[in-house]
């Protein structure tokens, strides 16, 4: 490994972004107030990882993306992608990231998706044969042998964010900027394209930054957690190091042979009964689910168990709250 390999594929230095917006000052007159969109931020993403930039709408996210794709430019701070200056070397970066977003498409609406994909070439002077390589690869991994000669405004809307995934990857990026890649798509759709990002990740070592609303996509393919809030870093961690650190309470579902009174068991709450199931939360800091099973097989008949981890959802609204 290189000393080049080494640095950060993404870095930000004391960044901060303000917008000025006009306001209304009396019945005629207006004014302009500063709004901070991000405020301060630093961070180093290694390279080859997977990691989820997470917060609530308004929280800095996308003015963050655009900043590190030159679409702005910080207004004070320093931006580095593959040890570039977004806004300075725009043309040179734009060769090294690929870009989903979500709402917006790169693909030519009325074209089969094979001819988008053959503009795109074009675009980024990609080799003949290595397009059709990847092209063949991706058409694989994404299953999209079906229809990528369909035209684009023929396509489901999971048909077209696995098109916007490969169109965004075919000149060999070394970085993927995806914001919500999943958004409106079915649990079949969303599954493959978690699976594509996985073996993009495992086969290529592309680093990705993904920001998202749906937190299944964080757990499923995301180690590390960035979570942001009024522009601001309110958490940075691996998602087992938050959920262990947030995630006090813990439940354990068990199965009675039969219906019974409410279980007596120290250090835990019965927040729920139905027939012979019952539910009992406890706090780690209290205790065990080990010992809590245990005091259970004490005083009753148990025909099954499980024991529940709390929601990546919940853990982040924890964190959202106690932040504010």
């Amino acid at each position: 490994m290189t000393a080049n390999d080494r640095d950060p594929a993404i870095e930000l230095r004391d960044v901060s972004k303000t917008f000025r917006v006009a306001h209304k000052k009396g019945r005629v007159r207006r004014g302009l107030r500063e709004v901070v969109a991000v405020d301060d931020i630093s961070l180093a993403i290694e390279r080859g990882s997977i990691v989820g930039y997470i917060g609530p709408n308004g929280a800095g996210k996308s003015t963050t993306i655009k900043m590190l794709t030159g679409i702005l430019v910080p207004s004070s701070g320093q931006v580095r992608v593959d040890r570039l200056d977004p806004s300075r070397a725009r043309l040179e970066v734009t060769r090294r990231i690929g870009v989903v977003f979500g709402q917006r498409s790169q693909l030519w609406w009325d074209l089969p998706l094979r001819d988008s994909f053959s503009l795109l070439r074009h675009v980024y002077r990609v080799p003949g044969p290595r397009h059709q390589e990847n092209l063949d690869r991706f058409v694989e991994l994404l299953d999209m042998a079906e229809f990528v000669d369909v035209p684009v405004r023929q396509l489901s809307l999971g048909q077209r964010m696995r098109g916007e995934l490969a169109a965004a990857i075919l000149h060999d990026p070394t970085i993927l900027f995806l914001d919500e890649p999943t958004i409106g798509l079915d649990v079949v759709s969303k599954e493959a394209v978690r699976r594509f990002l996985i073996e993009l990740n495992r086969e290529r070592h592309t680093t990705v930054l993904l920001t998202t609303h749906d937190l299944a996509d964080v757990e499923r393919l995301c180690e590390r957690l960035i979570i942001i809030d009024h522009g601001t870093v309110i958490e940075d961690g691996t998602v087992a190091d938050i959920k262990e650190r947030y995630g006090t309470e813990r439940t354990v579902v068990i199965d009675l042979d039969q219906p019974s009174v409410p279980l007596t068991v120290a250090g835990t709450e019965v927040v729920r009964i139905d027939g012979p199931r019952q539910w009992l939360r406890f706090r780690r800091a209290d205790t065990t689910a080990a010992a809590v099973v245990a005091a259970v097989a004490e005083q009753a008949d148990v025909r099954d168990l499980t024991v529940d981890e709390p929601e990546i959802d919940d853990i982040v609204r924890h964190i959202y709250q106690a932040s504010r």
